[in-house]
């Protein structure tokens, strides 16, 4: 695990599980928001944001987390990477914690209201077509995602005799 993409809803805790893997592991982590929106939520352009990411995943190791929905070029990052991590949390669990870090514009919620139908099959598709060679994870719940951790911590550990 050397080029890490992490996708999902949002809400489903993707920066937080960059975070914890990036400690894990010592892969330096990117988080895609902080690159993406501009002053005011202004969306970069994608032609832009494309070269952006050719940029940051041109490095040989790094975690990037995040999911842009239809603002996305999702194909940039896949392309490098060799692990997919895709937190496919249900609707409330998500909403709460967006409810709870800030407000949110209009098409943020439509966004994560129709994430499961509309952008997860796009989200599949996508990394089938494009990270075709990249281990995938599809973690439904913060179990799932917490015995994920617990696993890449243990191969961190080195082995004892």
């Amino acid at each position: 695990m050397e080029r890490v993409v992490i996708l999902g809803r949002g809400g489903s805790g993707k920066s937080t599980l960059a975070a914890t893997l990036g400690n894990a592991t010592g892969l330096p982590v990117i988080e895609l928001d902080k690159h993406f929106w501009g002053p005011g939520l202004e969306a970069t352009p994608p032609e832009k944001w494309a070269n952006l990411q050719r940029e940051l995943a041109q490095a040989d190791q790094w975690i990037m987390d995040g999911d842009l929905g239809p603002y996305d070029v999702l194909d940039v990052r896949l392309r490098r990477a060799d692990t997919v991590i895709l937190l496919d949390y249900s609707f409330w669990p998500c909403a709460w914690r967006a409810v709870r870090r800030s407000r949110e514009r209009l098409d943020f919620w439509l966004w994560l209201w129709t994430w499961r139908h509309r952008s997860r099959p796009l989200l599949l598709k996508a990394v089938t077509d494009q990270a075709g060679d990249a281990t995938l994870h599809v973690l439904r719940n913060p179990g799932a995602t917490a015995a994920f951790i617990t696993q890449i911590k243990a191969r961190q550990e080195p082995n004892r005799s």
